[in-house]
This record gives structure tokens, sequence and C-alpha cells, in this order.
């Protein structure tokens, strides 16, 4: 287990690093987009390029930080659900979601972009718009981003086995704990005079 758990670190790692720093191409979406904007107010004038750009910026945050959101625990959950059950059950049924549900996902996700993304590359693929870009960087956005989401979910399949099976603690702030309004809300239901 020693050597899965290490090989989970550095998966938690470059998407950790990954995650931090493609937060900058929102700036620079934001960015272009004013400029973009204030030219076309300003001068009349307009490009599908920049417009293209904004949408491959936003395309390759969503989908290079995949992986460090499933990291951080910050996905979407049924927390009214989950608050009512026990710490150990959630366990369980991440594990299960992880290994049933978000790994095929990931790999078939991976397998058919691979091909998308190549074809497009191979072919120096543009787009149809007059003035657009070249078409395989945004597909290769996607292809990395399917990638790094499925080394993240081999990582969180490790890291939630080991916890089942009390090789390792929850790290801080990943205890899948609900949210401070839910948790309220259940220990309201569990109150006598509520």
């Amino acid at each position: 287990m020693g050597s899965l758990l290490a090989l989970s670190r550095v998966i938690d790692r470059v998407n950790e690093f990954i995650g931090r720093n493609v937060s900058w191409l929102v700036l620079a979406a934001v960015l272009i987009s004013a400029g973009n904007a204030t030219i076309r107010k300003m001068f009349d004038m307009s490009s599908n390029a920049w417009l293209e750009v904004q949408w491959y910026l936003f395309g390759a945050v969503f989908m290079l930080a995949a992986g460090y959101t499933l990291r951080k625990n910050e996905h979407v959950r049924i927390d009214v659900v989950a608050g009512n059950l026990s710490k150990r059950t959630r366990d369980w049924i991440d594990l299960f979601g992880h290994v049933m549900f978000l790994l095929p996902f990931c790999l078939m996700m991976t397998y058919l972009a691979w091909p998308f993304f190549w074809r497009s590359f191979e072919s120096g693929e543009m787009s149809s718009n007059a003035g657009g870009l070249i078409i395989w960087p945004a597909k290769a956005s996607i292809l990395v981003g399917f990638i790094l989401l499925t080394a993240q979910a081999i990582s969180e399949i490790i890291k939630r086995t080991a916890i089942i099976r009390g090789v390792m603690e929850e790290e801080v702030g990943h205890d899948h704990s609900m949210p401070p309004q839910v948790e309220a809300a259940a220990d309201m239901k569990g109150r006598p005079d509520a």
C-alpha cells in the first residue's frame, strides 16, 4: 500500500500544480475579452480569432482543473442525503462511485479523446469561422483534462481504500464533512425540541 500511496501523492502534486496555475488562464480570458470588447466598441473592429481564444481558454480552465477539483473534494455532491450517513458509509459510497462510475467514464473519454485530438492535429484542422484558429489545441485540452481526471480518480481510489482499511487518516480539509448549513440542519433535525 505504501507504493500506491506514494503514487497517489505524486498525482495529487501534479494536479495541485496544474490546478493552481491554470487559474491564470481565467485572467487571460478576462483581459482578452475586455480588450476585444473595447476595440470592437471604440474602433468598430472585431476578430473571430480573439473570440475563439476566449473559448479555448475557458475550455482549458474547465478541463485542466477537473482533476484539481476532485483532489480538493469540490465536486458536486448531494450533501442533504449524505449528511445523514456515517463517515464510513460516505467513504464506501465514494469508493464505489469512483471505481464503478468515475474511473470507467474517464477511461472511456480518454480513449475517445485521443483520435478526436489526433485527427485534428494531423490534418491541421482550422476553425470554419473567418479568421478562426487551429482547433487541435482545444481538442488537446480535452484529452489532457481527462488524463488528469483519470489519474486523480486513481489517486482518490487509493486514498479512500487506505482510509477505509485504517492505513491512513483523512487529509485535513478533505474529510467529506458537510457544509456548515447542511450540518446545522442535520443537527436541528436530531434535537428533541426541533
